[in-house]
């Protein structure tokens, strides 16, 4: 049977036409305005479409139309959301904040998963939802992103336990077309399309567009019926597959996602990839260069300027790598496509360039190729130098480029409806427009307790009834007695303290922790006069075995009679059910091994909501914690022996809960509140929410990356690359002459013994090797030294050329000595060229 696929759109009377544009911008996804006004047609089918207004409109009968043209208030709430729309779309000036000028450029995105709305299931955890609210903030501030990612035909899987406990999981498939997505097309309305070769074949890929608010997100597609059952099957899963699978993602990812740009006639002046997944972008963006007549050299450079890396995890199971064989299978034409030798690709993928055995690391070429780089907190950066401080042994630890900027949320994502309404009385009603605003959260003083505790008790009951209808429906599903039914729907306690622990269930975040003393934990969940309670989700990855057992260990716990009312595991963890946890629990609780959580963002979620938390001094946390703000396990202690570490902490978190917070919690005044713990909540919102939001992440992006990316790109490229040429030049020079370069003599006038503020000057005999003054940089490196010898909190002072003897030429300069203490003086040259950013990059340094 030959069968014909058309496309049937939904079609609404024009007076409910702004409907159909309001459904296809994820805009909808972070104003409460608007899904108000989705739920106000049908709150049914709001629920059973998974939030996804394009499918719900598609499935609305003409009764229901109807009902809603004669419907006068329904029809005003239209007019007030798509004014609003209107407004938040309109053209505006370019970003120019912090910025010398307005932003003339683009900026291109690539990341694997985004997590931005219930129904477009193309995310897993974190890094999703970070990628997300990265773009919701781009979209806020008008930053000129433009964003690529796949189109995964199951996405996801979903999550549910067999009666014993133990995670299983199903992929749906999912209907693009009922999607808030467009399938772009060509004139003659066939689907827009480019090619990338797997193997030995051409791959073809369709490209979508997702809407998110001002921000365009392109996803690639591989479901193609003229493409092979197995490369169909490429954007099947996110994170599905094997190890084949996973190259060629990445491979779709990182070259099509430029091919992508280049068929739209987008051109970026910067690059950001959000962790390795994406690396072999600079491939692609090489080999587009050499068709422009650049050398492989300076487009290697060039590309090396305009793009940004981040790096989201220490652990190594999160850096992607892959065996010399199947690099060969799958990256060797690229290599021949860059006139690059097969081997010397390997290298760029590897610490150590001339150890075979190491696999090809994807975290690894995309440091190499990328200027600008960074971790995503303050502690993970530091950790991050320490993982890859082999790739450039002459560089100190601290003079690493791999800079912390740590994440942040999308707090208008994540708040719920009742404190959103909160904050418009007392922060104003503009307060989600200007969110990393000190003065803005200061304001929350401001806020009657009475007012924020009714909030959060609300929010708490919502949690409460949430949990036991989910509950509920997972014991029916798994064909449990009609009496455990009865009890789910009356499990918890909507006045206790309720824990909240949702996150994915890698082993070292150590979910099963708080529960490694069940007698204690007795004692204090189960005392009559002040009870406490503990909802838990979460995700192991399909391969996870030992992830699945601390799930089934947790769903054993909940079936202990002891814990039976007080602790409750809720399946298939999602952005739903992650909006409930965190806007409903009065404690967040993460207790990951220090130091692998990077940063961990779903603490700020339940920090926006008024919730503490209750953490390890780990990932954001770490620089976050004040004392005040929320409480610390621990005091940054890491054990050698993590079975010792598993028990201080758990010791820690037990002695926290008996002695002060349970006791904060219950220790109400006259007017029944919690007026200590209150006013932690009102301290926690003024010192966490105006700095880890995703407003100050993505200006300080902008700010200390993008901007500066984009503005080497521009200057190096002019008059046909002539910069670019130059520069290409110097550093031939330099590379070619480095070895003999040496520093012959380096003097201070300082005695070992000095005072402070004295001047210090110094003098450095240089053999230049042939280079001249201008093609090197001398820096005086001076501070404090620590213990190893080490000089830190450093100070860098230029010194200029000043004429030749013997040979050699001279430099020199001064300083003031400004501190006190056991100091430090090194001598740093590096080669110096208009349009070189990061010298350290090229790993060419003498010390003197």
């Amino acid at each position: 049977m030959r069968i014909l696929p058309i496309t049937v759109l939904p079609k609404l009377p024009e007076r409910l036409e702004a409907l159909i544009g309001l459904s296809r911008n994820l805009w909808f996804a972070w104003n409460m305005s608007a899904v108000q006004l989705f739920r106000r047609i049908s709150s049914d089918l709001w629920e059973t479409s998974g939030h996804n207004p394009v499918k719900m409109l598609g499935q609305l009968d003409q009764a229901r139309v109807e009902e809603l043209l004669n419907d006068e208030g329904f029809l005003d709430h239209l007019d007030k959301v798509s004014e609003e729309f209107d407004h938040y779309m309109s053209v505006a000036p370019a970003y120019s904040h912090k910025l010398d000028k307005p932003a003339d450029y683009k900026v291109a995105y690539l990341s694997a998963e985004y997590g931005l709305a219930e129904c477009l299931q193309i995310y897993s955890g974190g890094l999703g939802v970070l990628s997300g609210d990265h773009l919701k903030s781009a979209s806020d501030l008008r930053v000129p992103l433009v964003a690529c990612g796949l189109f995964y035909k199951e996405g996801y899987f979903q999550q549910y336990l067999n009666i014993e406990g133990w995670q299983q999981e199903k992929y749906p498939d999912v209907n693009f077309y009922e999607l808030p997505a467009e399938q772009l097309r060509d004139e003659s309305g066939e689907p827009k399309s480019i090619s990338v070769k797997i193997e030995d074949r051409d791959v073809t890929v369709h490209i979508w567009r997702v809407q998110v608010g001002r921000v365009p997100l392109y996803l690639m597609d591989t479901n193609v019926p003229s493409n092979s059952e197995e490369d169909r099957g490429i954007t099947k899963q996110l994170y599905g597959g094997d190890r084949e699978t996973r190259i060629k993602q990445e491979i779709v990812l990182g070259i099509g996602g430029v091919r992508m740009l280049k068929a739209l006639g987008i051109e970026p002046a910067a690059y950001h990839m959000n962790e390795g997944h994406s690396a072999f972008a600079g491939l692609e963006r090489i080999r587009q260069l050499l068709d422009q007549g650049i050398s492989y050299d300076q487009a290697f450079e060039f590309v090396r300027v305009s793009n940004i890396f981040t790096t989201h995890t220490p652990v190594p199971a999160g850096n992607d790598s892959f065996e010399p064989e199947l690099m060969k299978r799958f990256i060797a034409q690229y290599a021949d496509a860059i006139g690059l030798n097969f081997d010397d690709l390997l290298s760029l993928g590897r610490i150590d360039p001339s150890d075979n055995s190491e696999l090809f690391g994807m975290t690894v070429i995309a440091l190499k190729m990328a200027v600008w780089s960074n971790g995503v907190s303050r502690l993970h950066g530091h950790v991050a130098r320490d993982m890859w401080k082999k790739m450039w042994p002459e560089i100190p630890h601290d003079d690493l480029s791999i800079k912390p900027l740590t994440n942040g949320v999308h707090i208008p994502s994540w708040i719920s409806n009742e404190m959103s309404q909160l904050y418009d009385r007392y922060l104003g009603p503009r307060w989600h427009e200007d969110p990393d605003s000190e003065k803005v959260w200061a304001r929350a003083s401001t806020i009657p307790d009475t007012q924020l505790w009714r909030t959060h008790v609300r929010r708490r009951e919502r949690l409460v009834a949430f949990s036991r209808e989910r509950l509920a429906a997972q014991l029916k599903r798994q064909g449990s007695a009609h009496v455990d039914i009865a009890v789910a729907r009356g499990i918890l306690n909507s006045e206790a303290l309720t824990i909240g622990f949702a996150r994915r269930f890698a082993t070292y975040k150590r979910a099963v922790l708080f529960f490694s003393d069940l007698d204690r934990l007795d004692k204090l969940m189960n005392d009559p006069d002040r009870p406490v309670q503990m909802i838990i989700a979460g995700k192991a990855h399909p391969k996870d075995d030992q992830g699945k057992e601390f799930i089934k260990k947790i769903v054993e716990i909940t079936r202990d009679p002891r814990f039976r009312h007080s602790v409750v595991f809720i399946e298939n963890y999602d952005m739903n059910v992650a909006r409930y946890l965190v806007s409903g629990v009065d404690v967040w609780l993460n207790n990951p091994r220090r130091p692998l959580e990077a940063c961990g963002t779903s603490g700020m979620k339940a920090s926006a909501n008024g919730a503490l938390n209750f953490s390890i001094l780990d990932g954001w946390w770490d620089e976050a914690y004040d004392g005040k703000n929320g409480w610390a396990i621990g005091s940054r202690e890491v054990y050698d022996d993590e079975d010792y570490q598993d028990e201080m902490d758990a010791l820690a978190i037990y002695e926290l809960l008996e002695k002060e917070i349970v006791p904060m919690f219950y220790n109400r005044g006259p007017d029944r509140l919690p007026s200590e713990w209150i006013e932690r909540m009102k301290h926690n919102l003024k010192t966490v929410c105006p700095e880890f939001n995703a407003h100050r992440m993505v200006e300080d992006y902008m700010v200390n990356f993008y901007d500066k990316a984009a503005k080497a790109n521009q200057a190096l490229s002019a008059d046909s690359f002539a910069e670019l040429k130059k520069l290409e030049s110097s550093l031939t020079r330099a590379q070619e002459n480095w070895e003999k370069v040496k520093v012959l003599n380096f003097t201070t006038n300082a005695d070992k013994q000095v005072h402070v503020y004295d001047e210090l000057s110094v003098r450095a005999e240089v053999d230049l090797a042939g280079l001249k003054p201008e093609d090197v940089n001398v820096e005086v490196i001076f501070g404090r030294l620590n213990p190893h010898g080490e000089i830190k909190e450093q100070k860098t002072v230029d010194i200029t050329s000043n004429g030749e003897a013997n040979g050699s030429t001279i430099f020199e300069g001064s300083f003031d000595c400004s501190v006190t203490g056991r100091m430090g003086i090194a001598l740093r040259v590096t080669p110096s060229a208009e349009g070189l950013v990061n010298p350290g990059h090229l790993n060419l340094i003498k010390w003197g």
